[in-house]
């Protein structure tokens, strides 16, 4: 029995899928629920398993793009394993032998003339084409002379790497431009800053990370009491906690928060659902969870779908500010960055602190001025005094210890 294997939908909305990798050859026996494909959507990265044991044979092409339904490979359930043959799974494909590529005698032309040894030698310690230089000696021959001054020309490569590679963007990579692109070009996006003093966090982190490891099995990060101060900002400002719908502004009642991780496929955005009910606790999990499944390759589109806000965090990788691009078809994103001991004024006095960078982009057709720069206020107080406005002043139990 022959059995045609069609391509699954990955989730709502999704009608093609594009083939990133077959796993495994034409004609290779595989097993029932071995990955054989990787698949690529418009939101995610997803294998694709065998739905029996046998032969398979391949319909489709990487790269090309297979509609939902459509059959890609075709398992002949009737054939049996070959004796001595080792699965997909553990075969190794032995490395080809190229054959000794023969040299091939250098070809030297010289548009203006030949160079004397002395000159060819200078010319090539300088890294200068002959064929750029003009002779001065007989019959336009190059002098040594010719050569001392010769000068490489600012368009004229000298002897470094001047290789290039191409290679397709995968359908991940080419929605993730579209969307951007539809953002700048279709939302009013318009960013605003604010510094954080950190040194409040630092100090609750240094006091309690160990023991909230140790009873929780998690570590308490920065990204807890962000989320913590952006779902407080969001409840004072409930028009930052809106998206726009036609001609109607939709405006949520929870908090669904975008995390941002980078993934082996790029960027990613799970999703921490109802965000507002969750403890420091729960958030870190959460977070820890969500990034796992998306670096490993796991995250489903349903993880990745929806969201009222979104938080992304480039200091993991040395931003000092930026100004992040807004995640449609949301209204704001809150980009964190590194953090950095600057001279600040504390008291009337000159203080060494850890300091944030931080930037509210928003859409200013549903979001006003006074809003974007309130909610970043808002987000900025509770960072700087997280004991009285995110744990209503017991820490022991908001970190559940």
């Amino acid at each position: 029995m022959v059995l045609e294997m069609k391509v699954p939908s990955p989730g709502e909305s999704i009608t093609e899928v594009e083939i990133a990798e077959w796993l495994v050859e034409d004609g290779d026996y595989v097993e029932k629920d071995q990955a054989i494909a990787e698949v690529d959507s418009d939101k995610a990265t997803l294998e694709l398993p065998a739905e029996e044991s046998g032969i398979i044979t391949l319909k489709a092409e990487v790269g090309d793009a297979v509609a939902v339904g459509e059959v890609v490979c075709l398992i002949d359930t009737s054939a049996k394993k070959p004796e001595g043959s080792s699965d997909a799974f553990d075969k190794k494909e032995e490395p080809k032998k190229e054959a000794p590529k023969k040299e091939e005698p250098k070809k030297e032309t010289y548009a203006s003339g030949t160079p004397s040894p002395a000159a060819k030698k200078i010319l090539d310690e300088k890294g200068i084409e002959p064929s750029s230089v003009s002779g001065t000696g007989k019959d336009g021959r190059i002098t040594k002379d010719d050569a001392v001054k010769a000068k490489p020309s600012m368009g004229t490569p000298t002897g470094g790497n001047r290789g290039e590679s191409r290679s397709k963007l995968s359908m991940l990579r080419r929605k993730v431009a579209e969307r951007l692109v539809s953002a700048k070009n279709e939302t009013a996006m318009l960013t605003t800053f604010n510094e954080v003093d950190m040194s409040a966090i630092f100090e609750l982190r240094s006091q309690y990370k160990e023991e909230f490891k140790e009873k929780h099995g998690v570590s308490l990060g920065f990204m807890s009491f962000f989320t913590k101060a952006v779902i407080r900002a969001l409840q004072m400002y409930p028009a930052v906690n809106s998206m726009i719908d036609g001609k109607e502004m939709i405006t949520y009642e929870f908090c669904d928060i975008s995390i941002a991780v980078s993934g082996p496929k790029g960027l990613m955005v799970p999703v921490i659902r109802n965000a507002e009910n969750l403890t420091f606790r729960g958030i870190e999990s959460e977070v820890k969870r969500l990034a796992i499944r998306a670096r490993e390759g796991e995250i489903t589109v349903d993880e990745m779908t929806g969201g009222t806000f979104t938080i992304t965090n480039g200091g993991v990788f040395g931003s000092m500010l930026s100004t992040p691009i807004i995640n449609p078809p949301q209204s704001g994103i809150l980009g964190m960055h590194n953090i950095v001991e600057r001279a600040i004024v504390r008291d009337g006095a000159i203080a060494i602190a850890p300091v944030m960078y931080v930037a509210l982009s928003y859409d200013h057709r549903i979001i006003d001025g006074k809003e974007s720069v309130g909610f970043l206020v808002a987000v900025k107080e509770a960072l700087e005094s997280p004991e009285e406005l995110l744990m209503d002043g017991d820490v022991k139990k908001a970190l559940e210890l």
